[in-house]
């Protein structure tokens, strides 16, 4: 897949891990603009990929070529910056000098304490200032290894717009199905040590890919029947052998390689047989909760998870949670596992119900231990019911675990796999209700697909937490929506579902502020003509008072000052011109400006709408 004129080109490119081959000459290129997704399963390579692209590590050998002055920032997987640096320092660490649109990133990533130190930071927080800083760089190419980890579903379709209107090349991995359709025109899949492009987007990825696969399995079966019958001739002929005998010979043993390829098995349905569970899940009876402000963080404020919730689940219900971060997602189900107590009310749990959880945090794995040794921890079987069942080493196959890596130590597996192998203790305890906790974090598209195919046909309930909305979509029936302030929403329909009816809602009270707003001007004090058959008070619609009146007048000169404020501000954010004391001051005052303009404009609503 070499370019005739390439941004970056990658030649004849090996690299190993140990005595594992993770790719074997592949060479490939991007051309400017491109904007390109990178899919593999987990450990065999991606990382490895880009870091080597990026000039973090080495290859065995090949060259990466850029184009020469060619601008490059890389965001990390597990991204890191100098310790003694404060938030800001690092969000504008390597940039160019006058960094445009800093403000806009910061705003939307929810980057606030500009102040704190960058060491104090949660691996979540710091994905987010180093993302803030790799578009700040404003590079040529932008390598992104798992952006959308640690994002918030808002944060998630703002970056998605961004890209998209971006001019930037592009070069990514990510498991979110739809921000991967959305952003990219190539897919490039790295798998069996080498490297296939599909000129499309993932749901163009998904039809050839398979049409790849089912040629590659009808080639390798021709080959393995050709090779019983070689085998045969090659078991039957003397060792003195002509000189046609020996060619015949050296194409057997090519044939060989080829017969014994890995065939790619078709997607197996799993049905696991989960225990009975009674028709009393488990009923939050009005549960608060609150975290208070921290003495030691100036201006911080109490945070409200919940006020007074109610809410009683039911058999076999499948449940999204949705929200921004901090809104308090985790911490219900740390609730409702008993990990946190509220401060009023109580989770009642149904005596059948029998938990699997599976928590952000992840479980601690003695990394000295094989692969099955650790399953065979939690169950040498799994119960498939009618009398079936799987043992621990064909479970783990079911999960892309080739009976070769079962061997391997823990310590040895990339970070998606040990979350791979993390879903199959948890899902081999057979519970009948399911807490998974961003489940998708960290696994490779191809477990997710598995993964969404045992939750369809899974006999329990289910409860997700997760920014994947093409998961999301694929498992749930209805959502719980943390709306922050301890209000949460409980809405019928999946993730999809819910924006297409949130941006309607937005785009109708948008219309009737626009609509209030060009017909208050002219309103009449004059009192209107009424029947002498009906009572005047109950036909003429109540009046703006005297004092309302004047409210609604001095309303209308903020909101227009606070316009004219905010985009004063934001012309000096992005002039290039300010001082970081100074940048950090404005940055500070347009989230201010922009909730004093929310809270004026609502209220000059509410006294728009008094008269009709």
């Amino acid at each position: 897949m070499a370019l005739v004129n390439p941004y970056f080109q990658v030649d004849n490119l090996t690299f190993s891990v140990g005595d594992k081959v993770l790719f074997h000459d592949i060479t490939f290129g991007l051309a400017e603009r491109q904007r390109v997704g990178l899919i593999a399963q987990n450990g065999v390579g991606k990382t490895s990929l880009l870091n080597i692209i990026a000039g973090r590590e080495q290859p065995e050998s090949g060259t990466v070529t850029f184009r020469r002055d060619l601008r490059v920032a890389y965001l990390e997987q597990s991204p890191s910056f100098p310790q003694d640096m404060t938030v800001l320092e690092a969000c504008l660490w390597k940039c160019r000098e006058e960094p445009r649109r800093i403000q806009e990133y910061l705003t939307r990533l929810k980057i606030t304490d500009y102040d704190q130190p960058i060491s104090h930071l949660s691996g979540g927080q710091l994905k987010r200032v180093a993302l803030a800083n790799v578009l700040c760089q404003e590079p040529d190419m932008l390598i992104l290894d798992e952006p959308t980890n640690h994002l918030d579903l808002q944060m998630i379709e703002w970056l998605e717009g961004y890209l998209s209107r971006s001019s930037m090349t592009l070069l990514m991995v990510t498991h979110d199905r739809y921000f991967l359709d959305r952003i990219c025109t190539l897919i490039l899949e790295l798998d069996d040590e080498t490297i296939y492009a599909y000129r499309g987007n993932y749901a163009y990825y998904l039809e050839k890919r398979q049409e790849r696969i089912d040629v590659t399995n009808a080639n390798i079966a021709r080959a393995q029947n050709l090779y019983r019958s070689e085998l045969e001739w090659m078991r039957r002929m003397p060792q003195a052998r002509g000189h046609k005998a020996r060619s015949r010979e050296e194409a057997f043993y090519e044939l060989e390689q080829e017969a014994k390829r890995r065939i790619e098995e078709k997607a197996v349905t799993l049905q696991l047989n989960s225990t009975y569970i009674g028709s009393k899940i488990f009923e939050a009876e009005y549960v608060s909760k609150t975290f208070p402000a921290d003495p030691d963080r100036p201006g911080s404020v109490d945070k409200v998870i919940l006020r007074d919730f109610y809410y009683n689940f039911s058999r076999y219900e499948k449940m999204g949670i949705v929200g921004a971060n901090g809104t308090g997602k985790s911490t219900f189900v740390k609730m409702l596992m008993g990990e946190v107590k509220p401060d009023s009310g109580r989770f009642v749990i149904g005596e059948t119900v029998r938990f699997g959880y599976f928590s952000q945090e992840g479980m601690q794995f003695d990394t000295e231990m094989r692969v099955i040794d650790a399953v065979r921890r939690v169950a040498e079987y799994v119960d498939l019911g009618g009398g079936r069942h799987l043992t621990a080493m064909q479970f783990l196959q079911h999960f892309l675990f080739t009976p070769l890596q079962q061997q391997n130590y823990i310590y040895k597996l990339s970070g998606g796999e040990r979350r791979r192998l993390y879903l199959c203790t948890v899902l081999m305890q057979n519970p009948n209700f399911l807490i998974l906790d961003e489940p998708t974090n960290d696994l490779d598209i191809v477990t997710l697909n598995i993964l969404e195919d045992y939750l369809r046909n899974f006999r329990g309930c289910l409860i997700v937490v997760s920014h994947d909305r093409y998961f999301m979509d694929k498992v749930v029936d209805h959502l719980l929506v943390f709306q922050g302030d301890g209000q949460v929403k409980d809405f019928p329909g999946n993730y999809s579902q819910f924006r297409a009816w949130e941006k309607e809602q937005q785009a109708a009270s948008m219309a009737v502020t626009r609509s209030a707003r060009s017909t208050s001007s002219g309103s009449s004090s004059t009192p209107e003509k009424t029947s002498s058959r009906t009572d005047p008070a109950l036909s003429r619609p109540r009046r703006l008072s005297f004092k309302e009146r004047r409210e609604m007048e001095t309303l209308e000169a903020t909101i227009a000052q606070l316009e004219a404020e905010k985009a004063e501000l934001e012309v000096a954010l992005c002039s290039g011109a300010l001082s970081v004391d100074e940048l950090t001051a404005k940055s500070r005052r347009l989230p201010q400006l922009q909730e004093e303009l929310d809270t004026a404009e609502l209220r000059w609503l509410e006294l728009s709408e008094i008269e009709g």
